[in-house]
């Protein structure tokens, strides 16, 4: 039987009896609503390159839903998921979101940037609310979109300012940054473009594919123009490819990588040793293995639940962002209106969701604003669960509030 892990942390949004004293009768419904159900679709790659990562988000969710809705759910409702394989390609996710889309009320997932590029006119025409798989600023504009956690940029210029304070670089350096070419490397790259103008540093930039198999000219022309550390905003596998092609060249160079370039399996590749030695990962979303109170919670829960399951920070990832979700409906409920327009509304009037931990306080009221602006910073540790030992928790830099990006 399940038990509610965070119900002492919730915020008045999330009580439980928030909406089932309304009575579903006296609340207007629209498409995934039923008198007994709530249904949310996640449109998702559970065949492709993410697989891995998205079968373990998927726990994540469907443990905080099992918890919620042995509360109660929402509006005397239980909240249900209705999940799609994309497969990482475009024209899969454009027929699952088409056949999902008039049975549920607001999508939970959509993974991959060209999947929800695609899908995103139609999701401002239909009105639903989406919680993507990303953390793109670009993204913050759209109302229909829910991004859980700081954005790439907060968390580079979080992750440059640990390695300030930790004496790692200094005013004046040269820093590189290899990144992706799309909304992933562009968003991350104006966090090191911004340090480095609030430092006196000489910025290098290395752009590279999506799909590039080798980094070690862009590494080598970094060690040359003598980067004191290295930004990477690429793939965990060119994540591991770069620290290679470093430490075949002898170059002990410290790696700040956002946090979708990691996956623990970096840690059972050849490149494992040099990832333990220079890599630092920034996130918005709590590592698995944190202490604070909410993703230790989580982490005995998900255990409980999946017992010999390798998990890793999708697990919270999947759970913050069930909850951050559930607020939003917890308030259309209270507001008498489940309908798409309504959660619209609902979603742009809340604010003050406590994780615990899991992620920093979460606002959206603030059109075009992050709903958070810390972030945690790990260190690679195979010994500990997840792959990921905290270095630094929850924290906002200096040079984010300078930024002007905070969520006041």
């Amino acid at each position: 039987m399940r038990r509610p892990v965070l119900a002492a942390v919730l915020s008045a949004a999330l009580a439980a009896s928030a909406c089932a004293s309304t009575g579903s009768t006296a609340v207007k419904s629209g498409p995934g609503v039923t008198e007994d159900a709530i249904s949310l679709g996640v449109l998702t790659d559970m065949s492709g390159p993410f697989a891995p990562t998205a079968l373990v988000r998927i726990k994540g969710y469907e443990l905080f839903i099992g918890e919620l809705n042995a509360r109660g759910g929402i509006c005397g409702r239980q909240v249900r998921l209705t999940t799609k394989d994309h497969g990482f390609t475009v024209q899969r996710a454009l027929d699952g979101y088409f056949e999902l889309e008039p049975e549920v009320l607001g999508f939970l997932d959509i993974t991959g940037a060209a999947m929800t590029a695609a899908i995103a006119p139609d999701l401002i025409q239909t009105r639903a609310l989406a919680a993507p798989v990303s953390w793109s600023a670009a993204l913050l504009g759209n109302p229909h979109m829910m991004i859980v956690g700081g954005t790439y940029d907060i968390d580079v210029m979080n992750g440059l300012d640990h390695l300030k304070r930790t004496g790692v670089i200094a005013d004046g350096d040269t820093i590189g940054h290899v990144h992706v070419e799309g909304d992933f490397g562009k968003n991350a790259l104006e966090g090191s473009t911004f340090a480095a103008q609030q430092w006196g540093m000489t910025l290098v930039e290395k752009p590279v594919a999506e799909s590039a198999g080798d980094l070690g000219t862009q590494i080598a022309a970094l060690r040359a123009q003598g980067a004191k550390a290295v930004v990477l905003s690429t793939s965990p596998a060119q994540t591991a490819l770069a620290v290679a092609a470093a430490a075949g060249l002898g170059w002990k160079v410290p790696f700040l990588v956002n946090v979708a370039g990691f996956d623990p399996a970096i840690l059972k590749s050849p490149a494992a040793e040099a990832v333990v030695e220079q890599v630092r990962v920034v996130s918005p979303i709590a590592p698995y293995g944190a202490d604070a109170a909410g993703p230790q919670a989580v982490a005995r829960a998900f255990e409980a639940e999946n017992p010999g399951m390798e998990a890793n920070g999708a697990v919270n990832h999947g759970y913050a962002v069930a909850m951050a979700f559930a607020a939003v409906l917890e308030k259309a409920c209270a507001d008498k209106d489940l309908t798409r327009d309504g959660v619209l509304r609902a979603f742009q009037d809340t604010n003050g969701v406590e994780t615990s931990g899991l992620t920093g306080q979460l606002r959206f009221s603030l059109a075009g604003r992050p709903s958070a602006t810390q972030s945690y910073v790990a260190r690679p540790d195979a010994s500990v669960k997840g792959g990921l030992a905290v270095s630094e928790k929850l924290f906002e830099s200096d040079l984010v509030k300078a930024k002007g990006t905070r969520a006041k």
